[in-house]
């Protein structure tokens, strides 16, 4: 099949969450069992400073952007220039906010990255569209572009990686972008008196996913739905959820150069050198008595439930663990993660900021990951834990749920520890529950063990796309 990627960020180019390492490497999973994919995306002024001398693909034409092109990564990579909207140094927004022009700007990036794939050839069977910031390009596939031959028999794939964020502008946006102004009302492209970019890609596209089947089914939900619950129910036919993967190649422990020794599931003596050598990188000394460690290594905002943490952590240094915390985010968290620090010396580790290389130091030196978020549509953290042999303790939402399988003292299976509210007390109980089963280290070895054996790889992710594409192309 021919598929194109229409993203707005992806690794090694830009990237500001997670969409990014599912735009790399999801597109490089599809090539690999054999598809012929490429990846469009805007030139931003970040991607021209680390990638200098880029080969120009096509020039400049009347109303189009010239295209460089990357041929250094699994598939080609395309870039279409406009300094105006994309030279500048942060891809949507600055600490003063979003940028005012991102609707025209992404707007422009839609509509000339479909009328890009025609003027170089690339004929897709699927265009897959990721979030609001390429969501529009749904739009001109049915209202404009769809009226011509080449683009007849594409489909439109459009994947919701966070709902919350929704690309609401303007009305006048319509007219601006070329798309006909009858669009704005309740049943299309209005959302309360606004134009809602992620509404095109819901509405139009001929199939819809998210990251994980439990989000699907929440996203469904007043909860979770974020006003477009009945909009979502009205297209739940159409609309699935997929696990995203790792890149297992990348995350492991027994080639993972950023680790003092290596170690798998036969093999876990080097867990506890790389548990001493992380515990060394935040500056804890050696106990005969060894405490557990309880970490987390998140971006600090209220939804990936730092707020409980805060709250819980005079609980949890109680029970005799070491709790350790790498991200950067919300100010008003990171304050009382460096106030609860303070009060509680030698038992908090803390690293405001984030760090690749730590990072994969905490996931293999610790004995637990904890994952507390209010949502959280698919999250890799308790991927990578498993994957190192770190026992997850989540909240069951989204695709934590779905890819954390609840420890069963009565039949020893399972691979972490779930709670379902969104309080301090479920998450201590949950910490507690699971300190009182690991005490056993025949159980902790078993857990761990059973967490290093699930398959979180892309391929398993990618086969279930192209399962999806091919039943929209009729095979």
């Amino acid at each position: 099949m021919k598929i194109a990627f229409i993203v707005s960020e992806a690794v090694p180019f830009a990237k500001t969450g997670g969409l990014a390492d599912v735009a790399a490497a999801l597109p490089a999973a599809l090539a690999e069992a054999g598809n012929d994919v490429v990846i469009l995306l805007p030139f931003y002024r970040e991607i021209r400073e680390k990638f200098p001398g880029l080969s120009r693909r096509l020039g400049p034409g009347t109303g189009m952007p010239a295209v460089y092109e990357y041929r250094g990564f699994p598939v080609p990579v395309w870039f279409l220039e406009h300094d105006g909207w994309f030279g500048r140094r942060h891809l949507y927004c600055t600490a003063s906010g979003d940028d005012p022009d991102n609707g025209d700007r992404f707007a422009w990036f839609c509509r000339l990255a479909l009328a890009s794939l025609q003027r170089i050839g690339f004929r897709s069977d699927i265009v897959h569209l990721h979030d609001w910031q390429t969501a529009l390009a749904a739009a001109y596939l049915k209202f404009v572009l769809d009226r011509e031959s080449y683009f007849a028999g594409t489909k439109a794939v459009f994947t919701i990686h966070n709902l919350a964020y929704q690309g609401l502008f303007d009305p006048g946006i319509l007219d601006r972008a070329g798309l006909p102004e009858p669009l704005f009302q309740m049943e299309d492209l209005e959302f309360f008196g606004r134009v809602s970019f992620l509404k095109a890609g819901i509405l139009y596209a001929d199939a819809i996913t998210t990251v994980s089947p439990r989000y699907a089914r929440e996203i469904q939900t007043p909860e979770f739905g974020c006003g477009l619950d009945g909009l979502l129910q009205a297209r739940s036919s159409v609309l699935r959820g997929i696990v995203n993967g790792i890149d297992t190649a990348a995350w492991d422990p027994e080639k993972d150069p950023a680790l003092v020794a290596p170690f798998g599931p036969e093999n876990m003596a080097g867990k506890a050198l790389c548990k001493r050598d992380m515990l060394r990188s935040f500056g804890f000394v050696k106990t005969a008595d060894d405490p557990p460690v309880i970490s987390m290594v998140s971006r600090l905002a209220g939804q990936k439930g730092l707020d409980l943490l805060v709250e819980a952590v005079e609980d949890l240094v109680s029970l005799g663990l070491r709790i350790i915390i790498v991200g950067e985010g919300e100010a008003h968290i990171e304050r009382g993660l460096q106030a609860a620090r303070s009060r509680f010396p030698g038992k908090i580790g803390l690293r405001i900021g984030f760090d690749d290389r730590l990072a994969r130091k905490v996931f293999a030196g610790s004995d637990f990951i904890l994952i507390p978020s209010r949502y959280e549509p698919c999250g890799l953290t308790q991927m990578y834990g498993q994957r190192y042999g770190t026992i997850p303790i989540v909240r069951a939402v989204g695709g934590l749920d779905d890819t954390v399988e609840e420890y069963r003292l009565e039949t020893g299976e399972g691979t972490g520890f779930k709670f379902a509210e969104a309080t301090p007390r479920a998450l201590v109980a949950a910490v507690r529950r699971a300190l009182n089963a690991c005490r056993n280290p025949e159980t902790r070895l078993a857990i761990r063990r059973k967490g290093m054996a699930r398959d979180f790889s892309w391929k398993r992710s990618a086969e279930a796309y192209l399962g999806l594409y091919h039943g929209l192309r009729g095979g």
